[in-house]
Formats: C-alpha cells, sequence, structure tokens
C-alpha cells in the first residue's frame, strides 16, 4: 500500500509541474508531492 501512495504522489506531482509551466500557476506544490513520493517511495524499498 504505501508503495502505491507514493507513486500516487509522485504521478501527481509531476502532473503538477507539468501545469505549473504554464503561465499563472505555482509549482511549489508540484515539488512538494515530488518530494513526498519519492520519500514514501524510498522509505518502502
Amino acid at each position: 500500500m504505501p508503495s502505491t501512495l507514493g507513486w500516487s504522489l509522485l504521478s501527481s506531482g509531476l502532473v503538477t509541474l507539468v501545469l505549473a509551466a504554464l503561465p499563472g500557476s505555482d509549482g511549489l506544490w508540484g515539488v512538494l508531492l515530488v518530494v513526498l513520493g519519492v520519500v514514501v517511495l524510498a522509505r518502502r524499498a
């Protein structure tokens, strides 16, 4: 389950980063989600 959560956070973060590339969006949430996803996956491994 934590692995699925990690991938979910990671993919959400990446999508947010792609959206953040568009003008007027906040990329901070994308970075935060990616970091969170990586941490969850790293702890699972």
